[in-house]
């Protein structure tokens, strides 16, 4: 199969016609003094061709039809240029540039030299086929960190992100496990996960739990949009998440770079990179090799990642593009401990025999069509084939391993889809206005075998004999989506955004559930179609040329899921008329830049979480008991979000040839409670109602605060962090005493730092060395009920790493 798209993408991008012109145009680009102007943007405005200056202020940029053009030269802080010219086929002209800068914007360049403040930022108003304009978003930009990217560290990589809820509980880096606002950070699945705009997990409909996360060293930025997103990406509540890898290098035919790391508990890492651009065609790949003993006893890890991308533009408007990501993981899983044993050593491991392995392949093929200079559209297809393997010993903690025949339950995912959307701009009231408009079509299915009776070694062998899955499910998801979003600017200083997104869905459950004495217990088919819609208004207003209030509200939706659809036992029920989750986000905030040395983004949140999923005991007219799932009451979160990054030593000083500071605080304060929540427990045949309202939501600190400070000078920078997060429940009834299994309980409030540095020794080196964890403080962020527990997930202690990184 993989090698299919393979051959099937090779053969569509060498089949499209080429140009018979081999023409050149290039030049240098300078500044007022004559120094080397390095990643401008160098683009023939109304076409899909483009390159970057290099080192040297080169540009060259080939193979395009004879005609009249505009060249437009962009860069941050300076003056954009736009000159026409003519080119004849097969000629080579050269221009040359000198680029002036922006007055107003050099102290701001004076600051992000020093490359603290440019670490976080904002999207732009309209970009890459969306509308961002009144929405609470984030940009992490990674290559500004100083961070632990070869184990992505997630609490340095979020650190500036206020209100992000970690679980700290996978020190490999294969897992991402991150929410926000109260929101369970179990694999992510409260965030719509994607990488360069497409989806990487299972079934954001049925099974939305990240399995893959991107190396953070190619990973170029974050984007993170709240609740927000849910008009422009559908589902779910905490918003859209979305990697984007570092694109094929416009400056350059080709360039390489290797990124080796060393450190504790034998990590090795090592990511190599290609990429470059030669006239129409682009190209960039890169594979890593990461394994480790893991920080806790019977720890292991040992993953590839493999990525290739090539474009290729076909005409001046029309370009295509492909990728193909692959990655393999083999991990040891320690599992739990007991409030005792995590007393005594959190470092010590009860389970030697549990293992994990995501096999995950992600092929993607886009193009882009420019309509006219004001509209375009992209078209992207995407799928998923991979699969989810386990295997080990999953009683409760406080119960010996006996070294029997251990359980392995695998999942396995085939999925496909595709997007297509419209981006145009129109004039309204004397100003410019944007519409961008979708089509989305999704088909997932998950085949989930389960309770299969393995071998009883130590290694990571998921085998079982034929047929021997006591658990046999099929779950099918059909999306059909469609929306339009609107941007209408009535001043320069006013915006208005207004959208609606319209869902189809269908869910179809059927297969066996267990394996009682040879005789197999069927479930009957569940199948589910349901149509709805969703709004949302949003608003900006520019107080000053940098900074701005914005408001927003979205209405949001978690679609029922496979976990939703399963019961414990054949004898429970479901609800014939269960339906989604449905709520809404509400944002209001103040976000920009008062003065170069000072950043912000201060802003008030409220999440409504109404029809959550649960189950609860019903007698029957018999006087039976049985397990009812249904949609049971609602949750609320409210709280402030702020982050603030201040340089002293510009304010004060306006420069300095001692360095930089730049000081950071994200905070996040949450009152994430339950509202009208039944629930049953059954004693002794008799059932017991209470309810949940006033509860703490479980994994839901209070506070989520951190810290950190920034010295630059010149080539060297050193980055100093702190997390201080509070306490949490585990569990919706808010259980302050654990029980024997360590699976329900309070987690303590914690607190960790990290001290990152890094060192530009020349210009195409670098050298980068760290202390996780830096007083060993000794804490956790998970109780987990199944696997990879259960009990306590014990987060790191102190750790250290060097990297090497060298580009040609």
């Amino acid at each position: 199969m993989r090698m299919y798209f393979l051959l099937m993408s090779l053969f569509l991008m060498l089949s499209v016609p080429g140009f018979a012109q081999k023409n050149v145009l290039k030049g240098k680009i300078v500044d007022e003094n004559q120094l080397p102007v390095q990643g401008a943007s160098v683009a023939l405005v109304g076409t899909v061709r483009g390159v970057q200056s290099d080192l040297k202020g080169n540009y060259e940029l080939k193979d395009f039809p004879k005609g009249t053009y505009k060249l437009q030269i962009s860069l941050v802080g300076f003056e954009t240029l736009v000159q026409e010219f003519f080119i004849e086929s097969e000629e080579s002209k050269e221009l040359n540039f000198i680029m002036k800068e922006q007055a107003y914007m050099l102290d701001e360049f004076r600051l992000s030299a020093s490359r603290g403040i440019a670490g976080h930022s904002h999207l732009a108003e309209v970009e890459d086929f969306r509308i961002n304009a009144g929405k609470k978003n984030e940009v992490i930009k990674i290559s500004e960190l100083n961070a632990n990217l070869a184990m992505n560290n997630s609490r340095q990589i979020f650190a500036k992100t206020p209100g992000i809820t970690i679980w700290e509980n996978d020190g490999s880096g294969i897992q991402l496990g991150v929410a926000s606002r109260g929101l369970s950070p179990n694999r992510s699945w409260e965030f719509n996960v994607r990488m360069n705009g497409y989806d990487i997990t299972p079934d954001p409909m049925g099974y939305p739990e990240a399995y893959f996360t991107p190396p953070m060293e190619v990973v170029e930025q974050i984007e993170i949009v709240r609740g927000a997103s849910s008009l422009q990406y559908g589902s779910q509540f905490g918003g859209l998440m979305n990697f984007v890898i570092r694109r094929p290098d416009k400056s350059t035919r080709f360039t390489a770079e290797t990124i080796n790391t060393l450190g504790s508990n034998g990590l090795f890492s090592s990511f190599n990179y290609v990429g470059g651009t030669e006239g129409k065609w682009n190209y960039a790949a890169y594979y890593q090799k990461r394994v480790g003993n893991g920080w806790r006893e019977n720890g292991y890890f040992n993953t590839d990642h493999a990525h290739m991308e090539v474009n290729y533009a076909a005409s001046n408007r029309l370009k295509l593009g492909m990728e193909m990501t692959y990655m393999t993981t083999e991990s040891q899983q320690p599992g739990g401990l007991t409030d005792a044993q995590f007393a005594e050593d959190s470092r010590q491991s009860t389970r030697a025999r549990n293992w994990f392995s995501t096999p995950w392949f992600i092929p993607s093929f886009s193009a882009e069509y420019l309509v006219s200079p004001k509209t375009k559209l992209s078209w992207k297809a995407f799928g998923t084939f991979a699969e989810r393997n386990s295997v080990g010993f999953m009683r409760p903690i406080n119960v010996e391993d006996d070294l029997g025949n251990r359980q392995v339950d695998r999942d396995y995912y085939t999925t496909y889809g595709s997007e297509i959307r419209l981006s145009s701009s129109y004039q309204l009231f004397g100003k410019e206005q944007t519409l961008v408009s979708g089509l989305r079509y999704f088909n997932g299915h998950i085949d989930r075998k389960q309770l299969g009776v393995g071998t009883s070694g130590r290694d990571m062998d998921f085998s079982v004999a034929a047929g021997d899955y006591r658990r046999d499910l099929d779950f099918s998801n059909i999306n059909l989506a469609a929306f339009v979003e609107n941007v209408f600017r009535f001043s320069d200083k006013f915006l208005v955004t207004g959208g609606v997104r319209v869902e189809n869905i269908r869910s179809i459950m059927e297969g066996q559930f267990n394996l009682v004495n040879g005789n197999p217990q069927l479930l009957d088919q569940i199948s589910r179609t349901r149509s709805f819609a969703i709004f949302g208004v949003g608003a900006e207003y520019h107080v000053t040329k940098n900074s701005e209030f914005y408001a927003n509200f979205s209405q949001a939706y978690r679609p029922v899921l496979i976990s939703d659809l399963t019961p414990p036992a054949t004898t429970d029920v479901i609800d014939e008329n269960l339906s989604d989750s449905r709520g809404h986000n509400i944002d209001f905030g103040y976000r920009g830049s008062l003065a170069s040395y000072l950043k912000f983004d201060l802003g008030y949140f409220h999440l409504n979480y109404a029809d959550r999923i649960g189950t609860i005991a019903q007698a029957r007219p018999d006087g039976s008991i049985y397990q009812f799932r249904t949609n049971l009451g609602n949750s609320v979160s409210r709280g402030f979000e702020g982050y603030i990054e201040f340089d002293p030593v510009t304010a004060f000083f306006g420069s300095s040839n001692v360095g930089y500071v730049h000081l950071f605080t994200s905070l996040a304060f949450i009152d994430a409670t339950y509202g009208d929540f039944e629930v049953t427990s059954v004693s002794n045949g008799q059932i017991t109602t209470r309810n949940l309202k006033g509860n703490q939501v479980e994994n839901a600190p209070r506070k989520i605060n951190r810290y950190g400070a920034t010295y630059n000078l010149g080539k060297f920078s050193m980055t100093w962090q702190m997390s201080d997060i509070g306490k949490a429940y585990s569990d919706a009834s808010n259980t302050e005493v654990a029980n024997a299994a360590a699976t329900v309980g309070a987690i303590p409030a914690y607190r960790v730092q990290d001290l990152s540095a890094s060192w530009n020794i020349w210009k195409q080196h670098s050298l980068k060395a760290g202390v996780n964890n830096l007083t060993d403080e000794r804490y956790f962020t998970r109780r987990a009920g199944g696997y990879p527990g259960p009990g306590i997930m014990p987060a790191d202690g102190r750790t250290f790493y060097m990297t090497f990184a060298l580009k040609f």
